[in-house]
């Protein structure tokens, strides 16, 4: 829809963003480096209510995440073994639920959920492998489409909409989302506070090189029209490259492992938040038990873990609305992020503050900005607009929730009081 220039630009544009907004991160988390991440900051800087605000979008965001990559799981082992697919179970929005991938989505969310509740150590011991077969297969995609692809093959520029690239940009937020876990296991993290503050930038930076090379080696292999006929194009790009059905397989155990880092990653990170929700006395209190052996938030590793339990029974027709309403969600959450930054630079400047975004408040200005203005881009009205029912209804399913957990344990506390 956006075309392979007009992809680029929407995640260069988004990755600008993304690099401000890390750069705001990066002052707290090295300021604050408590687990919990956001709703730190969002607590400090304006209290109970924005920083459930701030916490509880950032929660949506992370869980439908962790959904994506248990039925995205499925999607990319389907291209090397379609014969363990299984029957059909039945069909969602016209989308087959076959019983394999079902089964393998379930079974993978049972072992990230093991893994998670041993402890950070091993998550990370699994983070590093993975993240050794991504870098593997990036090269070998590099280096084959670039010096056999065709730079005819990227016109037209843009999508046949003058608007198309829009639809890319939306979906951008959530693509980049994962600096932002960092914080989320701050306390966990061996690393002296201004180190984690230039890990969240370098880890975006990184992120915008990576996709826009995909997108780049794509548009040179095959031309627009070619797309849509495609089972997935990143591997059919390496295949084609390099002449050989080997490339593909590496470029999908790539993918499986991008699946695994951020499944991984976004457990993580949204047990965290859950916990810190929890352990604040705006979730139920049973979310902030730790392992007795292991020291981790069990209780509520297993709860996001849920959610990758069952998405695989819906399959593969919310995956774009997954990533749109987490999309939106996220920026919320980046909105607060930037305005808490703004807020204490001027309520706590003796605040001790190992990485520093710069002199002044511009940088946290610039953030702000660029989150709400991709803001407006989901509203009713905007060319990129959320879609109903999926994507409306997502977003306000979860709200609704939020507001019902909120005021229960408003209650539960008001009856403790008396």
């Amino acid at each position: 829809m956006g075309g392979a220039v007009g992809a680029m630009l929407a995640f260069a544009i988004g990755g600008v963003a993304m690099i401000f907004i890390g750069l705001v991160y990066a002052e707290l988390a090295a300021a604050l480096p408590k687990a919990g991440g956001e709703h730190v900051y969002s607590l400090r800087a304006f209290g109970p209510g924005i920083a459930f605000l701030c916490t509880w979008a950032l929660l949506l965001a992370y869980v439908t995440v962790v959904a994506f990559e248990a039925i995205a799981l499925g999607t990319a082992l389907d291209y090397l073994l379609p014969q363990l697919r299984g029957p059909e179970l039945w069909s969602v929005a016209g989308v087959g639920v076959h019983a394999g991938w079902t089964a393998v989505g379930i079974a993978v969310a049972i072992a990230m959920i093991a893994v998670n509740v041993i402890g950070v150590r091993p998550a990370a011991v699994l983070q590093t492998i993975v993240t050794g077969v991504i870098v593997v297969s990036g090269l070998l995609f590099a280096t084959g489409t670039f010096a056999s692809g065709d730079p005819a093959n990227l016109e037209p520029w843009f999508g046949p909409a003058a608007t198309g690239w829009l639809t890319v940009l939306i979906m951008v937020p959530t693509i980049y989302v994962g600096f932002d876990v960092i914080p989320q296991a701050a306390e966990e993290i061996a690393l002296p506070a201004r180190e984690i503050g230039i890990v969240i930038v370098a880890s975006v930076v990184l992120a915008m090189l990576f996709y826009v090379t995909m997108i780049l080696g794509v548009g040179l292999m095959f031309p627009r029209e070619a797309l849509p006929g495609l089972a997935l194009p990143t591997a059919d790009a390496a295949g084609a490259a390099w002449g050989g059905r080997w490339a593909a397989t590496i470029m999908i155990l790539g993918g499986i492992a991008g699946v695994l880092t951020s499944w991984n990653a976004f457990i993580v990170g949204a047990s965290r938040v859950l916990w810190s929700l929890a352990s604040h006395g705006v979730a139920p209190a049973w979310l902030a038990d730790l392992h007795p052996r292991y020291g981790t938030p069990w209780k509520a590793v297993i709860a996001v873990g849920a959610f990758a339990c069952v998405s695989p029974l819906v399959g593969r027709t919310i995956l774009i609305a997954l990533i749109n309403a987490g999309s939106f969600a996220l920026i919320i959450a980046y909105a607060v992020v930037a305005a808490s930054f703004l807020r204490l630079r001027r309520a706590e400047p003796s605040l001790p503050r190992p990485f520093r975004a710069g002199e002044g408040e511009w940088i946290g200005w610039t953030a702000l900005a660029l989150a709400l203005a991709l803001g407006l881009l989901y509203l009713p009205g905007s060319p990129a607009a959320l879609a109903w029912p999926w994507e409306w209804g997502i977003c306000l399913a979860w709200l609704a929730i939020g507001i019902a957990l909120n005021w229960s344990q408003v209650r539960i506390r008001i009856r403790a009081r008396n």
